[in-house]
């Protein structure tokens, strides 16, 4: 068994799209990446990366790469999964920190299309949902632990 942990971290800027598991989120803001932004997803790739001892986000799909330019990153988990190897995922806990909007809504839906993505049962992924206690309202964060077998 093995264990990772990945965190992401962007800035939220108006005229970008709200992305995350995949799923655009209605909001005024998005996103500020290269890449579609979405920190839960890059959390989780950088704890599949660190599971296995093999870098991480951006020693794969580094920012200065114009292949990935707006890419979608559900498109780089699915790569991200190729490097497994013999290794399957247990489950996988996250938590995303934002203070609008509010997230409960769009959990269940997140969960659902990242477990699909990810090729597991959603009942192996959970997702939460907290705020900054608006100490940090100009940014979204994401945090991601797994188990792999």
């Amino acid at each position: 068994m093995r264990i990772g942990s990945g965190w992401d971290l962007h800035r939220l800027s108006p005229g970008r799209a709200l992305v995350l598991g995949g799923v655009t989120i209605p909001s005024p803001f998005g996103e500020e990446a290269h890449s579609d932004g979405d920190v839960l997803v890059h959390a989780i790739i950088d704890a599949l990366f660190g599971a296995i001892c093999d870098g991480d986000i951006g020693s794969h799909y580094p920012d200065s790469d114009p292949r990935y330019q707006d890419i979608s990153s559900i498109t780089l988990l699915k790569d991200a999964l190729t490097h497994l190897g013999e290794h399957t995922i247990s489950n996988i806990d996250c938590t995303i920190v934002l203070d609008e909007p509010k997230l409960r809504p769009y959990i269940d839906t997140i969960r659902t299309h990242l477990a699909e993505a990810l090729q597991i049962d959603p009942d192996q992924l959970s997702i939460k949902a907290k705020t900054s206690e608006r100490t940090a309202p100009a940014v979204i964060t994401a945090q991601a632990v797994l188990l792999l077998d």
